[in-house]
């Protein structure tokens, strides 16, 4: 009912129900696993070859575990005895002791445990046998490495070493010596885990660290340092209220518990947060003389070996860049027509200057000359990725992005190329700013408003460097002689590098031409053309040369392609375009790739230039015979992604009917191996399938782009491609609308539906909802009217109206079933249970949600059965069976982490938070209530972060936190208000006693 969801396994936590590291990696198996290994950071364990000794009685632990932790050092008897048994040993304390050391030296290899000096120690251990040991070697190598600036190596060595915890360090040894040592390696661990999320924050994984700081705050709630910790992350996750409540609560914990005030730097920082200081914003440099990136991109393209002249800006432009260590940034903006070579001298003079910044360099193809430049926030999170920040902390918003950018950056020496930029507002956001970066930005305009840069205005080459650049190509001894010829060639592309280039290619592709004959061609106006004097037409008159030098076959896969709307084309969908095999198709596009008029963007997919495209359309329009075959190519191109769509939905919901009634194609589509290759398919193709749905909204392909938008609802149900998802389905909804096809029109409402409502816009979903069921009744379209009630059914529940709620869930139900679409009826019958339950029929809801869940099992449905396991999840909690629910519920949040799903991992994590409230597990609950928050950024809608504040105000009223549990409830009765929803009472009820109080 919250959507049709896809995520727990166990909740986070350790074993002793402590916060748990993320990323991590068990680091207990030895380089020889033949060797003895020993653990005391949990049970006194011991194991050869990987298999368990046994190690006794727990004295006998206690004896091992306290020669472990002599390191080597013999320990005389009474020293022993007083570690077992303390102040009141038994009368045999001194036999037992030998009994138990007699005991051991059987179970272990010969010369382990030495007896000396009338004592005992064990020696000859291998390197990584004790796991406090490789702990202990983590720890300094983390401390060291945050010493140096390597904050991802110090991050990642400080995870493994606590991930050798498990639970309770020398869990169930007795005596005295053992509960000091717990204290002390309690302590230790925690102090561990306070530098790693210190580091956690200094590289923006704010989102994560929320989670678990509020279990370890939590755990050890007079602990501070944790505190502030928590307070910053909340802060820089854009949770000012919280951040000051934790304040609150803490001031108000330490007097009630010790009658003591913050330490100072707890009220420094609550001081700072109040003021809104702009330095909290960022986290703080690594503290080094030399910092060192653990993550060192190396984006730029690759330079041409046969790069030419440019001297003077060579020389220049290293100047600039050079100046970068000391100054706050380096900027050089390259402006001229397209073709003039900003791209390739930009490279060039980025390559070079590689040894000056070496903790990497960025490239990004902004696509400025394009209809779709690239949105900087797109650029931006890319460029966090590459510099190591996880996917999921990296921010929603520009400004958010633009600011963790920054602070990724201090300290390092990176140089940023930003090709092809429409304006200075589109790279502002993209500018390093801080000391000792740079950035070279091309753009076909002069950047006047870009403050501090360095201008550049590349013109065409000069005549010598023009004949060099084209001998360099075509070869030293074919120019030799026709000097004069040559020096036509160049004069008629305009010394324009590109256009030379292509011209050169083509001389030196056909051996049997002379430099003479390539003249004369160009000398030909009706070739040439008058454009190739100015501007981007001297672009176009260049394209025109190397287009006509193309043999038929290749000239009708460079017209057909380029009408494509996607950012580039893989083989396959090319091949179904062009209505090849995909073998000739790659001999066509790598022939296209070698004459520059197309780029390979990656083994397998291709892309166009934007002005090279724009060419390549005009070609078409102009000789493309019969006409029709424009319309023909787009249409097979169409084909071909509903085709392995529509496979791709049936391997991941088997039994669904929807590919049923889906229009027939002339294509037969990919075939894939499994449910994840099916998966990376439609998540590689998102952005030019849904170009080409969009591309497809007119005409005979209208009724198969919204088959293919319904076929593909991953896209928007995961939340992965959700806004594109929508802002297509509405495009096509007018288009049907202004064709006045109903049937049409009524599927694509009910595509655009279900966008809106898996991204909580629930009042236009529904209206939606309503419009669609009346399209498809008219037009007798079974399928959508089933789906229509389904969705129409769920709208009523989430607004109160519980009696229409169930009217159209029934019959959804008994349609689903009429039509044969037992995994649709499945689907309303969990959405069934979701209403039984909130109505008090808590015996049925489970009926009903089991009913469902073992339709779709037999349907073999592992995606939808998750659903199933949700639904009934939900069910068994209200009905009193929590400890079921957990386990229902883990299985959901299982399969829709593997089925990449992050709105539904993130309601998962959400109804595992219920259930821990239920259980009486508050730290749990808070920190699953977290993570499900930082599932759901930018994806699910308001009204779902507000049920997740909702509960996580619940947990953390339970642990104590009453100021940051209102902040929440404030944050939700906001948003619920707003949506004028019915959850605003039980908010607002929430709120009343704590303010009253």
């Amino acid at each position: 009912m919250d959507g049709v969801p896809r995520d727990s396994g166990a909740a986070p936590g350790g074993p002793d129900g402590g916060p748990r590291v993320p990323e991590q990696r068990r680091a207990d198996s030895p380089a020889e696993p033949d060797r003895l290994r020993f653990g005391v950071l949990g049970p006194v364990r011991a194991w050869r070859c990987g298999q368990p000794l046994p190690t006794g009685s727990p004295q006998q632990r206690a004896l091992l575990a306290a020669l472990l932790l002599r390191g080597g050092r013999t320990a005389t008897a009474s020293e022993l005895i007083d570690a077992v048994w303390g102040e009141e040993p038994p009368s045999q304390a001194l036999a037992a002791l030998r009994t138990y050391a007699s005991r051991l030296r059987k179970v272990l290899d010969p010369g382990v445990l030495v007896s000396e000096s009338g004592g005992y120690a064990v020696r000859g251990l291998g390197e990584g046998a004790l796991d406090l040991a490789v702990a202990q070697e983590l720890a300094a190598e983390g401390e060291k490495a945050r010493s140096a600036g390597d904050l991802c190596h110090a991050r990642e060595a400080l995870g493994r070493a606590l991930d050798l915890w498990e639970g309770e360090p020398l869990a169930g040894v007795p005596g005295p010596y053992a509960e000091a040592q717990r204290v002390r390696l309690e302590e230790w661990r925690l102090q561990l885990l306070e530098s790693r999320l210190e580091m956690d924050l200094e590289q923006g994984y704010h989102a994560e660290a929320v989670s678990e700081l509020t279990a370890l705050t939590a755990a050890h709630p007079l602990r501070e340092r944790p505190r502030e910790l928590l307070m910053l992350a909340l802060y820089r996750s854009g949770r000012q209220a919280e951040a000051l409540a934790v304040y609150a609560d803490t001031r108000r914990l330490l007097a009630d518990e010790l009658g003591v005030d913050p330490r100072p730097e707890l009220r420094e920082l609550q001081q700072r947060i109040l003021r809104a200081d702009p330095v909290l914003a960022e986290p703080p440099s690594p503290v080094a003389a030399a910092p060192v990136a653990a993550v060192r991109p190396a984006q730029l393209p690759a330079t041409v070996p046969d790069f030419t002249g440019r001297a003077s800006f060579v020389a220049e432009l290293g100047e600039v860049l050079a100046s970068a260590e000391g100054r706050v940034m380096a900027v050089s903006a390259l402006a001229g027509i397209g073709g003039v070579g900003k791209t390739t001298l930009a490279v060039h003079v980025a390559h070079r200057a590689r040894a000056a910044f070496p903790d990497g360099q960025l490239y990004a193809d902004l696509q400025g000359a394009g209809p779709r430049p690239a949105e900087p926030e797109t650029v931006l999170g890319a460029f966090l990725r590459a510099l190591g920040t996880a996917d999921s902390a990296v921010p929603d918003s520009l400004e958010e992005r633009a600011a963790l950018y920054r602070s990724v950056l201090d300290g390092r020496r990176v140089l940023v190329l930003l090709d092809n930029a429409r304006d200075a507002a589109q790279i502002r956001p993209l500018l390093p700013g801080t000391e000792g970066c740079a950035a070279l930005v091309t753009s076909r305009v002069r950047m006047v408003d870009l403050a501090g840069a360095h201008l550049v205005d590349l013109d065409v080459m000069s005549p010598e460097e023009a004949l060099e650049l084209f001998t360099r190509i075509v070869g030293a001894e074919r120019v030799a002689g026709e000097r004069e010829a040559a020096l036509d060639v160049v004069a008629a592309c305009g010394f324009l590098p590109l256009a030379i280039r292509i011209a050169a290619s083509r001389l030196a592709a056909r051996r049997t031409w002379t430099v003479s004959v390539l003249a004369a061609k160009l000398a030909d106006e009706r070739r040439r053309l008058d454009e190739l004097q100015a501007g981007d037409l001297a672009v176009k008159a260049t394209f025109e040369l190397g287009y006509g030098q193309l043999e038929s076959a290749q000239a009708r896969a460079f017209r057909l392609l380029g009408l494509a709307d996607g950012p580039d084309i893989s083989l396959a969908a090319a091949a179904a375009a062009l209505d090849l095999p995909a073998d000739d198709t790659e001999d066509l596009l790598e022939a296209l790739v070698d004459t520059s008029l197309l780029e390979s963007a990656a083994p397998g997919r291709y892309r166009f230039h934007d002005l090279v495209r724009l060419y390549a359309r005009a070609c078409a329009e102009r000789d493309e015979h019969p006409p029709s075959e424009r319309d023909a190519a787009l249409s097979r191109l169409l084909d071909f992604y509903l085709a392995t769509a529509a496979r791709v939905f049936a391997i991941d919901r088997p039994g669904d009917r929807l590919v049923d009634h889906l229009e027939e194609t002339g294509a037969v589509g990919l075939e894939f191996a499994d449910g994840p290759a099916a998966q990376d398919w439609l998540y590689s193709e998102a952005v030019p399938l849904l170009a080409c749905v969009r591309q497809s909204s007119g005409g005979a392909a209208l009724r198969r782009a919204v088959d293919l938008l319904w076929a593909a609802v991953d896209l928007a149900e995961s939340g992965a491609n959700a806004r594109e998802y929508e802002a297509a389905a509405a495009a096509l909804r007018d288009a049907a609308r202004a064709a006045g096809d109903a049937r049409t029109e009524g599927r694509a409402v009910l595509v655009l539906a279900n966008a809106r409502h898996w991204s909580g816009q629930f009042d236009q979903a529904d209206e939606e909802a309503r419009q669609a069921l009346a399209l498809s009744e008219a037009a007798g379209d079974p399928l959508p009217c089933c789906w229509a009630a389904n969705i129409l059914g769920a709208f009523n529940f989430y607004r109160g109206r519980f009696a229409e709620a169930e009217e159209y869930l029934e019959r959804a139900i008994a349609d689903f079933r009429a039509c044969g679409d037992l995994s649709g009826a499945a689907a309303a019958l969990c959405n069934l249970s979701r209403l039984h339950l909130e109505t008090e029929r808590a015996d049925s809801a489970v009926h009903l949600a089991r009913q469902g869940m073992e339709m779709y099992e037999q349907l073999g449905h592992s995606l939808k059965a998750a659903n199933g396991h949700y639904a009934l999840g939900m069910a068994l909690a209200k009905g009193g069976r929590p400890a079921d629910a957990g386990a229902h519920l883990g299985e959901a949040l299982q399969v829709f982490r593997a089925s990449r799903q992050r709105l539904w991992e993130g309601m998962a994590l959400f109804r595992l938070a219920e259930v821990d409230l239920l259980t009486r597990r508050p730290a749990q609950a808070a920190a699953n209530a977290e993570m499900a928050l930082a599932s759901l950024r930018g994806i699910g809608g308001a009204w779902r972060r507000g049920n997740v504040l909702t509960v996580l105000g619940k947990a953390l009223t339970a642990l104590g936190q009453r100021g940051r549990a209102q902040a929440c409830w404030r944050e939700a009765l906001e948003i619920y208000q707003q949506l004028n929803s019915p959850e605003a009472a039980e908010v607002q009820n929430l709120l009343t006693p704590a303010a009253a109080a």
